[in-house]
């Protein structure tokens, strides 16, 4: 893990209100807690490597709830949202050398794999509950996401 992911982890807890997270990444273990102190999330950190190293296991791609899809209230009244199941790392492709998922202007039918949320070191394909095609991908590539984050606008018609 190296800083810019480090700093990345830190705005992410900070921002999505938790108190204290631990990760694990082979040798490396890392831990943010965050005090609350008048309104304000000041990040602390604490880093250990373990006694032992670890041999990494390979974890299963776990099936999740499929996001839940609600309509827009503004402008975007005819487009559905999808949002995220999940707190998580958003990817749009299935490994850095593979096409991505779906693009703008896409047409998608329900189940189609959209993204993939990683959350605790699980791979979560995010399937689509709607038909349609994708008018806006609301976040970037490999970036964190809270849960019922707004994710994809479709175009149902």
């Amino acid at each position: 893990m190296d800083l810019k992911e480090i700093q990345n982890l830190i705005k992410f807890v900070s921002k999505s209100g938790v108190s204290e997270v631990s990760m694990e990444e082979g040798d490396f273990k890392i831990t943010i807690k965050t005090e609350t102190n008048a309104g304000n999330f000041v990040p602390q950190q604490q880093m250990a490597i373990p006694m032992q190293q670890v041999a990494p296991i390979a974890a299963p791609i776990a099936e999740v709830a499929a996001p839940v899809a609600t309509p827009e209230a503004d402008e975007n009244s005819n487009y559905i949202t999808i949002k995220s199941p999940m707190i998580g790392t958003f990817y749009r492709r299935p490994s850095p050398d593979k096409d991505l998922f779906v693009s703008v202007g896409d047409t998608i039918a329900t189940g189609d794999v959209i993204c993939i949320v990683e959350a605790m070191k699980l791979f979560n394909e995010i399937e689509a509950e709607v038909s349609g095609k994708i008018v806006k991908i609301l976040v970037d590539d490999i970036s964190p996401i809270e849960y019922d984050q707004p994710l994809f606008l479709v175009d149902p018609s």
